[in-house]
């Protein structure tokens, strides 16, 4: 990079784009920052033609023109680089997204699974302990096989089967 020199605030272009992200606030603070210690960073600007275009550094370079300053502090880049540096970083990969919301999804349902076994675990030991009544004899069917009394609720047997149950009983997927 080139050591930082004085441009006319006059011959400096803002591109509109940049321009749309102004903030007045911002602009009078760095004023008052300026008056009292100067200007501390550089602006960035590329050659273009007869002028130059503002790379970074707006709100410093408005502070300046509020100011009343014929020149500001800058360095001049390449137009390479000044387009490496207004590249907007890659937008996300939905892919990407959709199979970390799965994994997600999974991890979920593998922790309710195990706090179900867990439950069930010492629900069985409490059942152990406890004596019989008449909800948990056997029932007969029609058939006449012996059937539990309280049948547990069927296990999904797919991801989307789980989430449609966790949807109609109201829990959180």
């Amino acid at each position: 990079m080139s050591a930082p020199e004085s441009f006319p605030i006059d011959k400096i272009h803002v591109p509109e784009k940049k321009r749309k992200a102004l903030k007045p606030d911002v602009v009078d603070a760095l004023a008052e920052s300026i008056l009292e210690s100067g200007q501390r960073e550089p602006i960035l600007v590329r050659r273009d033609k007869d002028h130059y275009v503002l790379v970074e550094g707006l709100h410093r370079l408005e502070a300046c023109k509020a100011l009343g300053e014929g020149a500001i502090t800058g360095l001049l880049i390449s137009a390479e680089d000044a387009r490496l540096r207004e590249l907007p970083p890659p937008p996300p990969d939905p892919e990407r997204e959709k199979m970390e919301r799965l994994r997600k999804l999974r991890l979920e349902k593998e922790e309710a699974d195990r706090l179900n076994a867990a439950s069930r675990g010492s629900a069985s030991a409490h059942a152990a302990t406890r004596p019989r009544g008449p909800a948990d004899t056997p029932r007969k069917d029609r058939s006449g096989a012996a059937k539990p009394a309280r049948a547990a609720a069927a296990a999904p047997k797919t991801l989307s089967d789980w989430i449609k149950q966790q949807e109609r009983s109201g829990g959180r997927y």
